[in-house]
């Protein structure tokens, strides 16, 4: 098993107490505040990105022992190509050295990785060792850690969209059989079965936007943003906020008594 989280921790109020029994399945996390936290530190950019691996080892581990079904991290956007190219190519090779360095973890604690976003975008070195890390976990059964690399929500509707199109045209289906089920079967979520729509989305360092993310599936999700930059977000933090989405009534667009 990964490290245990579920035990008390200091840094939650005395108070605080976390339902085991009302873990969200889905959880995704906008991944913000590398590049502020190496300022901070009058570091380069390129030290907060490297300094979020840890971070990303220590949630997937706290997620895992929680309970999570499907944790969601936005890796990369398809916006962040814009970013200077020393950082984009630093980035696509950290996130290359991160799969192979995090695989022995997640095959020897039943983590299997899920990629959504449009893969062929991706250098071929990216690309071979994302599409390796989802082989050698194909048959783990546990906690399913779900990359957005090269991922765009306005991409995956558009990409949605031309796919039932063309099935109309060709004539596999009429336009009126398009609904809200078949339409989520051509999103990039779909392999998530069950759990394709987060119950709670997570943005981290105090931005209050989703940034093109998951646009179609957190119609309901619950959101909370943290303040606190990514290098620094702790299994604590993740716990706190879980709480605070425990102590939110979800009505769906309906009407749930308190």
């Amino acid at each position: 098993m990964f490290s245990n989280y579920l035990q008390n921790d200091p840094l939650l109020p005395n108070d605080a107490q976390l339902d085991l029994k009302r873990i969200p399945h889905h959880i995704a996390i906008i991944m913000d505040g590398n590049g502020r936290w190496a300022q901070k530190r009058h570091l380069p950019r390129t030290a907060g990105h490297k300094a979020a691996l840890t971070t990303v080892k220590e949630i997937t581990k706290a997620a895992s022992d929680l309970g999570v079904k499907v944790l969601t991290l936005y890796t990369f956007s398809t916006e962040n190509w814009k970013r200077p190219k020393s950082e984009v190519s630093f980035l696509m090779s950290l996130i290359a050295t991160s799969f192979k360095t995090f695989m022995p973890e997640l095959i020897a604690n039943n983590v299997r990785v899920f990629v959504i976003g449009e893969l062929t975008g991706l250098p071929p070195k990216t690309l071979a060792t994302v599409q390796k890390a989802i082989k050698d976990t194909a048959n783990n059964t546990g906690m399913i850690l779900n990359f957005a690399i090269n991922y765009g929500g306005r991409d995956e509707l558009i990409k949605a969209a031309k796919d039932l199109a063309t099935l109309a045209v060709n004539q596999q289906i009429k336009p009126e059989q398009i609904d809200e089920q078949l339409f989520a079967e051509h999103l990039m979520t779909a392999q998530l079965g069950q759990f394709t729509d987060p119950d709670l989305l997570i943005r981290t360092s105090g931005e209050e936007r989703i940034s093109n993310f998951l646009l179609w599936q957190v119609a309901y999700s619950e959101f909370v943003f943290s303040k606190v930059l990514w290098p620094d977000y702790s299994p604590a933090e993740l716990k706190a906020n879980i709480i605070e989405y425990q102590s939110r009534n979800r009505r769906f667009g309906g009407l749930k008594k308190e």
